[in-house]
C-alpha cells in the first residue's frame, strides 16, 4: 500500500464512520404497531394492577408518538372498572374516556406531564394532573389515567410509563 494511502485511510474511514449517512444506520427505528400492542397490554395490565392496589376505576390510556415531534401516534384505551360518571342531582357527571384523552392532548401539546405547565388550559383541556410523558429511545410515550384523586391517576399512570419507557 503506498505510504500516503496509508496515512490519509485512517482518516477516511473516521470520517466515513461519523458521516450522518453511517450514524442514521444506527439510529434505533421506531417501534412497530405490533410491537406497541404487546407492550401496550403490558402497561395497561401494570397500570390495572396499580389501580386495583389503590382501589380506584377509571380509564387508562396509553400513546406512543414514534420522532422526535409529536405529529402522530398509536394508541390503546381500557376501561378499568368504569367508563363515566353517570350524572346526579346537580352535577353532570363525567366522561373519564374524554378527560384521559384531554390529559394526553395537553402532554402532546406542552411536552410536560398533565397540569403541571404552569399556562392556562386551552380549550380542550382541563390542567388537571394525571397523566406522565417521558422520552423514549425512538419516541414519546404519554400516559394517562381517569377515575381516581390527581394522585392515585399519576401513581397509576407512572406504573404504565415504567413498562414502555425501557422499551420504546
Amino acid at each position: 500500500m503506498p505510504r500516503k494511502l496509508r496515512l490519509i485511510l485512517p482518516a477516511l474511514l473516521a470520517l466515513a464512520f461519523c458521516s450522518p449517512a453511517v450514524s442514521a444506520v444506527h439510529k434505533p427505528k421506531p417501534a412497530s404497531p405490533k410491537k406497541f400492542n404487546a407492550l401496550a397490554e403490558r402497561a395497561i395490565a401494570a397500570m390495572r394492577q396499580r389501580a386495583a392496589e389503590l382501589k380506584v376505576t377509571g380509564v387508562a390510556v396509553v400513546n406512543y408518538a414514534p420522532g422526535e415531534t409529536i405529529q402522530g401516534w398509536m394508541s390503546r384505551m381500557e376501561v378499568v372498572g368504569r367508563m363515566t360518571d353517570p350524572p346526579s342531582e346537580g352535577k353532570k357527571g363525567n366522561n373519564l374516556l374524554g378527560i384521559a384523552y384531554a390529559k394526553a392532548s395537553e402532554m402532546a401539546e406542552t411536552l410536560k406531564d398533565s397540569g403541571t405547565s404552569g399556562k392556562p388550559p386551552m380549550t380542550g383541556e382541563f390542567g388537571w394532573q394525571g397523566g406522565v410523558i417521558g422520552q423514549g429511545k425512538t419516541g414519546h410515550i404519554i400516559v394517562a389515567f381517569s377515575g381516581g384523586k390527581s394522585e392515585d391517576d399519576v401513581q397509576i399512570s407512572r406504573a404504565g410509563l415504567a413498562v414502555l419507557q425501557p422499551e420504546l
